[in-house]
């Protein structure tokens, strides 16, 4: 009977069912530690929901393999199967999705060395935690070999192709995108649509109504929703200055001074509704595989998202509201937040916060107050909010008040976004996925 007792707690730490310990406080400074390198590399929005998802990808289904609660992502993501895993000798899952999610950075982001340091902390944090060297060494085996594999089905998405599609020309025609000042960067991902979704079926399925059509008749539906922008840009209040720069995440804003330019590194809009999902499943007291199951998912709606939302932007190619502004108003009006180098509909925090924060809703609830606090590291104070609706909202309208965005383009988004989010959570009931509580 010993014996069979000896070789039944064996197999329990091969298949790695209860681990030491739940390592849910360290999945939000794991989180923040990918986000960080992407600041660095100043990521793009579109291309840092890619780096999200498969940062988590494999961390999702190390999870999935060892707790039947956790549906694998085999079962609704699209053309991704279970990955091997050869591993004989016992280890932790947790650690192994933890430092999976560190490997695969490693591995995709520009400057993914720099995660080589974040590594190392977390290993030496754990050691003073009680884990002995043998069964760290065995979990990251398994870390490394599922974030190869994740490597591998990310080469096939399309990415590798974006740089071999023709440069973007913009046109000088009335009534199309055009860079703005004061950097006049070219456009961002002009070519996105080509990547391969994630659960959604095409970068078409969610295709939304047309945009109010362009004019410079002062009697117009286009020359109000430019003017309606003038107006709000020129009596904004205190709180809807405040609103706009908090929701700003601007990846790069460029001020000028003379010759002089300065660069400011903050975080992308997908990586603010990141941090939100580290705050709420922290807040919410979920073990460890259910918050981390949220980040994927949560990462994986985001990446659909924006490839819904990108492939619109460039098939209307729609002039922004300061290039018509400065045309055919004011020449000296400038907007609040700085114009992002892309065409203006739909608006992508419009559409990837209410897709985000539809999910959120499935998962925790239509009443979760929370208070978010990811703006602090650019000098803003926390806010409280009741729902994730609610901030999806406000993040919204928030390009209103930035000026860089006319009200069809947010509220024709969120109606994108909202159908989006509803389609990849009938996707997850079907798969088993429930809410969290």
């Amino acid at each position: 009977m010993r014996y069979l007792l000896l070789i039944g707690v064996f197999l329990c730490q091969t298949a790695g069912a209860k681990p030491k310990y739940d390592l849910g406080k360290h999945l939000q400074p794991t989180m923040f530690a990918v986000t960080m390198v992407m600041i660095h590399d100043v990521v793009n929005p579109p291309a840092a929901s890619r780096f999200y998802t498969y940062c988590l990808l494999g961390a999702h289904e190390i999870i999935a393999r060892q707790q039947k609660g956790i549906t694998s992502p085999a079962s609704f993501v699209r053309d991704f199967k279970p990955l091997e895993l050869t591993q004989k000798e016992p280890y932790d899952y947790q650690v192994a999705a933890l430092y999976c999610i560190l490997e695969t950075g490693r591995l995709i982001l520009p400057s993914g060395s720099m995660l080589e340091e974040d590594q190392q902390k977390l290993l030496s944090q754990l050691k003073k935690e009680g884990y002995s060297e043998s069964a760290l060494q065995q979990s990251v085996n398994v870390a490394q070999m599922i974030a190869k594999q994740i490597v591998t089905y990310a080469a096939d998405d399309n990415y590798r192709k974006l740089s071999a599609r023709l440069r973007y020309r913009p046109t000088k025609r009335d009534g199309f995108w055009y860079p703005t000042p004061p950097a006049y960067i070219e456009a961002i991902e002009p070519h996105w649509r080509i990547i391969r979704p994630m659960v959604i079926d095409s970068c078409t399925q969610f295709k939304p109504k047309s945009p109010v059509t362009f004019s410079k008749d002062t009697t117009s539906e286009f020359y109000k929703l430019a003017y309606e922008v003038y107006r709000v840009g020129n009596t904004l209040t205190e709180q809807q200055r405040f609103i706009a720069s908090y929701w700003d995440c601007n990846p790069f804003a460029v001020n000028t001074s003379g010759h002089m330019s300065i660069g400011f590194k903050k975080i992308s809009p997908g990586g603010h509704w990141m941090n939100i999902t580290s705050i709420v499943t922290a807040q919410a007291k979920l073990p460890f595989d259910k918050a981390l199951q949220i980040h994927s998912l949560v990462a994986m709606t985001l990446m659909d998202a924006f490839i819904s939302c990108w492939d619109e932007k460039y098939r209307s190619n729609r002039i922004r509201p300061e290039t018509v502004i400065n045309r055919y108003i004011n020449v000296r009006w400038q907007p609040l937040l700085q114009t992002p180098p892309f065409p203006e509909y739909t608006s992508g925090h419009s559409v990837i916060s209410t897709a985000v924060a539809e999910l959120l809703t499935y998962m925790l609830g239509d009443k979760f107050a929370f208070t978010d606090n990811t703006e602090i590291l650019f000098e803003l104070p926390e806010r409280e909010f009741k729902s994730f609706r609610q901030a999806a909202a406000e993040a919204a309208i928030s390009r209103l008040y930035g000026g860089i965005h006319y009200r069809d383009a947010i509220e024709n988004g969120q109606t994108q976004g909202k159908a989006i989010g509803e389609f990849i959570i009938v996707r997850l009931k079907k798969a088993g996925i429930l809410p969290a509580f």
